[in-house]
Parts: structure tokens; sequence; C-alpha cells
């Protein structure tokens, strides 16, 4: 995007230099990282001078941050995620996308990056526990290029378990948080803040900051309690740039100064900062990074919507992105046809991009296809000789209630004296299928056919077992069940003996009353006439 009048395609299909599941994370510890046999020096992330897309809630999204870097940004920062959505993800390599998802229990994306941001992304969380934030950096630092946690934001959402804002009337936890940080990762630390109610307060907290060995402070130009529409406070930036030496990265310059590129050196010069952090503005219109100036905001929106196509975005992320950008056009034609869309498809006819969606979306389910059809190949070619192995799933229909194949395997393990079945189960990234393989007196067994639950995975596992040592496995046409038989035993001597106990309960009751009865009398005999 360096010359031209007009914005240059970034978001349609395209070889990436490499996948992500082939390229070795890098650590800024060593300073270089192999890839295929080569050793490569990865510089760390410089924060001088250099032109930033801030972070943004619903907005900072993997099309926004590849959109911005096209346009000339130099590091992009994630949205703010919280730690404890984070910690509870699992890394996978999505090999149909060529990116790296962080995972949610439920399945849902929470972060999602790939390898063209890999040396320039900012991973930014928020938290107001140490060991929990470390723990988040260690799962995502081979992927990012720093790690940044958010001490500005003023929303309740964040304030009120202590993160954002809140962090700020507590110098010894952020203290306790970025030292801790700095200490336990090989990546840059930075952080977010706002000013404090005054300027020796602010200038004695960057300090503070700066001794825990942070490669970075990014300060929004005003306090916790002003809005956009307050003006940002040039002098305090300044103030706090002349007193620290770490890179200050000024951030609030959207409303009263950055309208188009070269603003973005006015504000800098304005607040002496090292760097110049944007963020509405970039939000409205990310070709403002551009150095030759803005991009029709229709050709930005198809660009933003390519990414969005080909990274798999949620549609109604990229509908609130593109909302943002159409600002007062919203009640356009178009404006009310974007604002009406439910799908990503009916998004892209919106900008008459109909014939892109279904192109790319054909290019991703064929690739898809093909890697799955690759995966069964391997599987069925795996050197798993000592696997016995029957293509079975497990249907509960074909079961009597409560009754599974794991249950009598479990049940004949405890007869034959042996050791009760071990179950190693694995999934499988592309589809996410599970397959398990269940060991039994030294013998392994799986089915070949992968199922969408570990249970399922499981209990497919026992059939092929029970039905290779020929076992009955609890089925509905087997005639009569010893374990239903068992289960009636049990449930009939609970009965039995709850019964014995109402019975005595009864018993001690009319006891109990007899006795009360005659007390009574025994009293009522005594009373004086």
């Amino acid at each position: 995007m360096r010359s031209g009048s007009r914005c240059r395609l970034g978001g349609g299909l395209r070889p990436c230099s490499a996948r992500a599941s082939e390229v070795p994370p890098a650590r800024l510890g060593s300073a270089e990282h192999t890839t295929k046999g080569m050793t490569v020096n990865t510089p760390a992330l410089c924060f001088r001078s250099k032109k930033i897309l801030a972070p943004m809630v619903r907005v900072g999204t993997l099309p926004m941050r590849l959109l911005a870097l096209d346009f000339g940004a130099d590091i992009v920062y994630c949205e703010e995620l919280i730690d404890i959505k984070m910690v509870q993800c699992k890394r996978v390599v999505n090999e149909v996308l060529e990116t790296v998802d962080f995972v949610a229990p439920n399945e849902r994306v929470v972060f999602r990056t790939c390898v063209r941001e890999r040396d320039c992304v900012v991973f930014q969380m928020g938290s107001a526990d140490a060991e929990r934030a470390l723990a988040v950096a260690k799962l995502v630092e081979n992927d990012v290029a720093g790690i940044d946690i958010n001490m500005g934001c003023p929303k309740e959402y964040s304030t009120k378990a202590g993160m954002g804002a809140a962090l700020l009337s507590d110098p010894d936890k952020i203290e306790c948080i970025l030292s801790t940080l700095v200490k336990g990762i090989c990546k840059p630390v930075t952080c977010k803040i706002r000013i404090l109610p005054s300027l020796e307060d602010t200038i004695s907290l960057v300090k503070r900051i700066e001794k825990t060995g942070v490669a970075a402070i990014a300060v929004h130009g005003r306090k916790k309690e002003e809005r956009p529409q307050h003006p940002v406070h040039c002098e305090v930036i300044k103030a706090i740039s002349e007193a620290v030496s770490v890179p200050v990265i000024a951030n609030g310059g959207s409303h009263d100064f950055i309208k188009e590129y070269t603003d973005i050196e006015a504000f800098q010069q304005a607040t002496g900062a090292s760097s110049v952090m944007i963020a509405r503005a970039a939000m409205w219109n990310p070709s403002i990074f551009r150095r030759e100036g803005l991009c029709p905001l229709k050709e930005v929106m198809q660009e933003y919507i390519k990414y969005a196509v080909r990274y798999d975005n949620h549609y109604t992320n990229t509908k609130y992105c593109l909302c943002q950008m159409l600002r007062e056009q919203l009640e356009t034609t178009e404006g009310k046809k974007l604002h009406a869309a439910q799908s990503t498809q009916e998004i892209c006819e919106v900008f008459e991009m109909g014939g892109f969606y279904e192109e790319t979306t054909a290019i991703l389910e064929a690739k898809k296809a093909s890697l799955k059809a690759k995966t069964q190949d391997e599987d069925e070619q795996m050197e798993d000789t000592d696997v016995i192995k029957m293509a079975v799933r497990f249907d509960k229909r074909e079961y009597p209630p409560q009754i599974t194949p794991k249950m009598y395997l479990l049940e004949w393990c405890r007869k034959a004296k042996h050791p009760q079945p071990v179950y190693e189960t694995v999934q499988r990234p592309l589809d996410k299928l599970f397959c398990s393989v269940v060991t039994v007196a030294e013998q392994k067994y799986r089915s070949t056919l992968w199922d969408k639950s570990k249970k399922l995975a499981e209990q497919a596992a026992a059939i092929v077992c029970l039905r290779t040592l020929g076992l009955p496995e609890g089925k509905l046409n087997e005639g009569e069940n010893h374990l239903i038989n068992k289960r009636k035993r049990e449930n009939q001597e609970f009965l039995n003996n709850k019964e014995h106990e109402d019975d005595l309960l009864v018993e001690a009751s009319h006891k109990r009353a007899h006795f009360t009865e005659g007390a009574s009398d025994s009293s009522s005999s005594e009373v004086p006439r």
C-alpha cells in the first residue's frame, strides 16, 4: 500500500509463505528460531517510531489487524481478552484456514492468529491476577510478538473484576502482574494506562511501571471518568515521555487530532511520544495508516470483507465492524441492507461480492475435504498392528437404559481378575472428531470410525473389545441381561432396606407416643383434687 491512488486488494485467497502448522514459534530470549533446518534471527519488537492499531473490543479481530497491516500499521494489538476465558482455551492448528486458534471448551474460537502477523501482533489481556496472567501469556507467547495488560478500560465489565482502570488505584498489584510477566516469558511486555487525577501521581505510577522491565507504556491521555468527547491531555503524555526512558505510546488523538495520515505525526509531536496508537480513527477507516492518504470507504470495506470470508470471521463481528465504518451512512439503502444481513453471504451480497464469497468458500470446502481424505488415509496406514480394529459405532437406542458396553467390559474384567480397562482418547483437529483406544489384558482395541464425542468413542472401543472376545455387550436383542438383573436386585435390596428402616421408624414413633401418653396419665393421677 505504498503507492498508487487505489487500494491494493489484500484479503483474497493467496499462498502463505508457510503454513501455520509448519512454522515453529519464535522466542525472543534466543532472538532466533529454526525454519526447515535453517536458523533465522528474530528481532525483538521495537516500540519506537511506530504507528500502532490500538486494542478495541469487537474490532481488533484478525481481519481488522491484517487490513491495518496492509495499509501500513507497524504493530497491531488484538482486542482485550479476559484471562479467565483464555486460560480455559486449548491451542489448535487450523490447517484449513492456516491459522492458530485458541478454542474454548464450548468450541468457540476466542483468539485467532496467523503467521502473517506473528512478528507484529501484541496480545492484550484483561487480568487482575499475576499467576493467571502468566498462565495465559505462556499459552500464547509462541504465536504473538508481545503481551499487553489492559490498565485503562473504564467500562464496568472490566473494572468490577478489578481489571482495566481499576488497577490504577492498586500500584502494588500492577507491579506484581508486570514483574511476573517480564520474568516469566521471553516476549516483550507492555501495558496500557489512563492518566490519574494528578500529574504527580501519574508520573509516580509510570516510573514504578518502568522499573518492572516493561518494553513500553501506552498512555491514553484521558482520566478514567473522561470520554472521547473530552479533550486529550497532550501535555500530560508529554510530561510522562520526558519522565521515563522506556518508549511511551500516545493514544487518544482520534477526536482532536487524527483525521488523516499526516495528523499522526502532529499528534506524536504534540505529545513527545515515541509512537502513536490509533483506535477510533482506524476503526472508522483503517486506511488512516496509508501514507498516500485515505482510500474510498467502499473499497476499504470490501478489503475487510475479503479477510472476514478468508478467515471465517463470525458474521456478527464482521457486521459490527462494517457498521462502525459506515457510521452516518447507516441510514442509506446500503446501510439498511447491511443492518438486515443475517449471514456472511448476505453481507457479501450487500457489497456486490457474492461471487467472491462462493469462490472462496468453495476453495476452503475443497481444502477441508482434501485434508479430511488425507487424514483418513493416514489413519488407515497407521503402523498400529498391535491394535485390533473394527468399524463400529455405539447407538444407545440399541441398549437398555443405563446399560452400556463399557459397563459390561468393566464387569467382565473384574470377574476375570484383569485390571480395569484403560481408555486413551484423542481428538482430530481438522473435524474435531474423537477416537479411543481401550487396553484390556495388555491388548489394544479401537473402532476405525471417529465419533463426535469422547464418550461415544470410548463406548465404540469397548464394543470392539467385547466382540473380539466373544462377550455379550448388553444389547436389547441379546436376551436376558445379567447387568439389568443385577441392577434390579440392587434396587430391590435398597427398597427392602428402605421399607425395613421405615418400619423401625414407625415402631420407634409408636413407642415414643405410648411412653408420652403413659407419662401424661401418671402425672394427671398425682394432681391434688
